[in-house]
This record gives C-alpha cells, sequence and structure tokens, in this order.
C-alpha cells in the first residue's frame, strides 16, 4: 500500500500558517466540489444561532459564492467589495434574520481567493480575526480544493471541519487536503464530516477508511466531528432555497447536524 499523494514536505520557513489563531474561528473543507459543504456550512450556523450564540459565516468561495444562492439572498455589499477596498469587512456584514446569524457574502464571478494577491489576502484574514471578536462562532465555507491560499485563511482556525462523502474521489481529495494541511501546521485540528451517508454504520466505515489512511502515512487520525444520513429533505430544501431548519427542522440530517453542534458547544 502506497500513499496515493505523494509530494515534499514544506520547510519550517514555508509555513505562513501558524502565526494567527482565532479560537472561536472553524474553517470548513472539502477536497472537491458536490459534498454538501456549503449546505453543512449553513445548517451548522443555523444550529448554532438557534442555541443562542452570536454566529457569522464567511463565504470564502470568492469566485463561486453560493451561501447567497442558497439562501435566496441578494446582498448589497460582499467581499469582493471589500478586497477592491470600497469597503471594510465589518461594512459587508448581512444579516440574515430568518435563520439569526450573520453572513459575509462572496460574488460568483469575482475571481477567488487564489487569484488575490499576497497582502490582500493577508489582509482579509486580519480583518476576519479582528471582526470574530464581536461573535461567539465564526466559520469560514471554503472554496472546494486544496490549493495553497485556500489553507491560508483555514490557518487561523481553531479546527477545519473536512466534509467529504464516500465516493472514491471525495476520500482521496479529502485525504490530500488532510495531508497539506498537516505539513504546513503540524498543530492542525482536523475533523471529519461525512455527509450523505445512507446509514450511520456506512458512515463510520467511510470514516475508518480516512482514518486508516492517515493513520498509516500521516501517523495522524483526524476527528470524527460526526455523520450526516443522505435526506430527500436537504435537496428539497436547497430547491426551496430555504434552511432545512426551517422547511424540515425534525428529519434526519437536520437531527445529525444538531449532534454535531452539540459536541462543538460542549468543547468550547
Amino acid at each position: 500500500m502506497t500513499d496515493p499523494i505523494p509530494f515534499t514536505p514544506l520547510q519550517p520557513a514555508q509555513t505562513p500558517f501558524t502565526m494567527l489563531r482565532c479560537p472561536n474561528m472553524y474553517a470548513i473543507a472539502s477536497g472537491k466540489g458536490g459534498v454538501g459543504k456549503t449546505w453543512f456550512s449553513i445548517t451548522l450556523c443555523h444550529t448554532l444561532a438557534k442555541a443562542g450564540k452570536r454566529v457569522l459565516l464567511f463565504d470564502g468561495d470568492l469566485g463561486l459564492a453560493n451561501v447567497d444562492i442558497q439562501l435566496g439572498l441578494t446582498p448589497e455589499r460582499d467581499i469582493a467589495h471589500v478586497t477592491e477596498g470600497q469597503i471594510s469587512l465589518a461594512e459587508a456584514v448581512t444579516r440574515y434574520e430568518e435563520g439569526n446569524f450573520d453572513i459575509l457574502a462572496g460574488r460568483s464571478g469575482s475571481g477567488n481567493l487564489a487569484t488575490l494577491p499576497q497582502q490582500k489576502l493577508t489582509d482579509l484574514r486580519s480583518a476576519l480575526i479582528e471582526l470574530a471578536k464581536n461573535y461567539d462562532y465564526v466559520f469560514v465555507d471554503l472554496g472546494a480544493g486544496i490549493d495553497r491560499a485556500v489553507r491560508q485563511m483555514a490557518g487561523p482556525a481553531a479546527a477545519t471541519y473536512v466534509v467529504l462523502t464516500d465516493e472514491p474521489t471525495s476520500l482521496t481529495d479529502a485525504y490530500a487536503y488532510i495531508k497539506l494541511s498537516r505539513a504546513a501546521n503540524p498543530s492542525a485540528t482536523l475533523r471529519v464530516v461525512v455527509n450523505m451517508a445512507s446509514t450511520a454504520l456506512e458512515g463510520e466505515k467511510t470514516f475508518a477508511t480516512i482514518n486508516k489512511a492517515s493513520e498509516i502515512f500521516l501517523q495522524y487520525q483526524p476527528e470524527l466531528a460526526g455523520i450526516v444520513r443522505r435526506d430527500t429533505k436537504v435537496r428539497d430544501a436547497i430547491r426551496a432555497q430555504t434552511p432545512l431548519l426551517v422547511r424540515s427542522p425534525l428529519c434526519e440530517a437536520a437531527s445529525d447536524v444538531e449532534i454535531i453542534a452539540k459536541k462543538l458547544l460542549t468543547s468550547t
């Protein structure tokens, strides 16, 4: 058995991820698209807001932003206005009244994190850390992929939730994200969310696969944040551009995310 993602480890001098830490910031990542990362981000934020917490969701996928689309919003201000120097990050915050949490929306077609000059990316990250002081929890919904800019934006996070499914490409890409994140920052805390599992048992098997690969090749075992079962109510809510906890609050997927949220609440 060989490591499916060979690469040359980064040297300490190349590692910019450990300089800034934000204890109430959490990143949500995936190696590939189509695994339900943004839906999970929205639902987790909504669950914590329902628990009375002050929550901010940052749409870090600047070029393919879809938090606002899933919620049926048309924000007047977004992160692109910030990176263009028109407004401050705090001025870009949009209140999502139905979910009782705040959003920093991206803008589709505006480019992505990878195209931002390094100084702008650093300034954006620093501004987000400062803004996080006003909240109990801040979540960064990262763009899919494993490029350096995506991982750098996740650098200050107390932990990163890696969302995956049982598809081989999802597992391979999630492993790549874990590997590169650990190489860049050996102290990174990574938590796996198995989404769209046919059953809880199948979800545990999927986690066991990624966990075994990480243990063998990286000498690291990510945490299991939770398993979200496949639920037709999720697609129904996304199509209706309505939060799952509003449209189908008692469905299986909603209950599964609530379990993940409770685990976070008890650990912080």
